[in-house]
């Protein structure tokens, strides 16, 4: 084990150029409290907007350790805890702290992984896998409506977009051509984006959309009320002050609550290859800055990470415990 550990810290907000990866101690955990041997660790767009200081919801102390979800072991337990033990795989969520060889959680705030399920699809599921379930709960869906969904092939999209299907609702997606075969894996009808998209949902549903699930912005509300879907069945996690502006939802955005359950239903039906967790991109913990990159650029076809130690290693780690 290193004397120390290894975290992707930003020192002033910026662009990827203010992370940098520092050599920090090894935390420990309190009373009632876990430490997790981070394996994988997803990132979000959430992630870029704090570091470029974009989302005015957090405000981090510096120097800090950006990310937020994570997979891992368990491979210290403080006082008190009764619910995990040393060699559990884990996954969730610790805002500040994932990006790095170990974080300190409480012990009832993650969720067992379930053995068939890898730590790569683990690590990207917290926020991106509440996202989507809320969202889509929000509209109550079901085998009556057409459902229209931005962005469906990027890291909360491919949640978004099989949760809808599995509710029996029509779900129309949008994407760039190179996610066409992605959207239809997935039970979704592909449309591409950008100018004359109202004439191309038009076309393929002329009964009209029911309801609309905002994940890219780019004037998908505004589209939703044009084509004559009531405010009360459009949902958006990309812009909050619409909500009194034009009396949508936002459930699942900035309202986002922690939802273990949800997490453990996520788990468990990917464990039952009922739902699928595609990858975009994984990158080693020291090329963080390409991960940024590619991250920011967008046109994902699902989620991205960064790993922190390989399966094997991570085994060999967890049999010395």
């Amino acid at each position: 084990m290193r004397a120390t550990d290894r975290a992707v810290r930003f020192h002033r907000l910026g662009g990827v150029d203010s992370l940098q990866l520092d050599d920090v101690p090894i935390p420990q955990p309190g009373e009632g409290r876990i430490r997790v041997r981070v394996v994988t660790a997803g990132l979000n767009p959430v992630d870029w907007k704090i570091l470029s200081g974009a989302n005015s919801r957090y405000t981090p102390t510096m120097p800090s350790v950006n990310g937020n979800d994570f997979a891992g072991v368990v491979d210290a337990v403080g006082e008190g805890v009764t619910t995990r033990r040393i060699g559990d795989r884990v996954f969730g969520g610790a805002r500040f702290h994932a990006q790095a060889d170990h974080l300190v959680v409480d012990a009832d705030a993650v969720v067992a992984i379930p053995d068939t399920v890898p730590f790569a699809v683990a690590g990207v599921l917290d926020i991106a896998g509440r996202t989507a379930w809320a969202s889509v709960a929000s509209l109550d869906l079901g085998a009556e409506d057409t459902v229209f969904i931005s962005g469906a092939a990027g890291g909360v999209g491919v949640f978004s977009a099989q949760l809808a299907v599995r509710t029996g609702a029509r779900v129309i997606g949008s994407c760039g051509p190179d996610n066409d075969a992605l959207l239809r894996d997935l039970g979704v009808e592909p449309v591409r984006y950008g100018d004359g998209l109202d004439a191309r949902l038009r076309e393929l549903a002329p009964d009209g959309i029911t309801a609309v699930l905002d994940q890219a912005g780019h004037g998908t509300i505004e589209l939703a009320l044009v084509l004559g879907v009531p405010s009360g069945r459009i949902n958006t996690i990309t812009d909050p002050a619409a909500v009194e502006r034009l009396g949508v939802t936002n459930v699942g955005g900035h309202s986002l609550t922690p939802g273990i359950h949800e997490l453990a239903e996520l788990a468990g039906l990917i464990a039952a290859g009922e739902l699928r967790v595609p990858i975009d991109a994984e990158f080693a913990l020291e090329e963080f800055g390409d991960a940024y990159a590619h991250l920011r650029r967008g046109h994902l076809s699902g989620k991205v990470l960064l790993r922190l130690v390989d399966d094997a290693t991570i085994a060999e780690e967890a049999a010395a415990w």
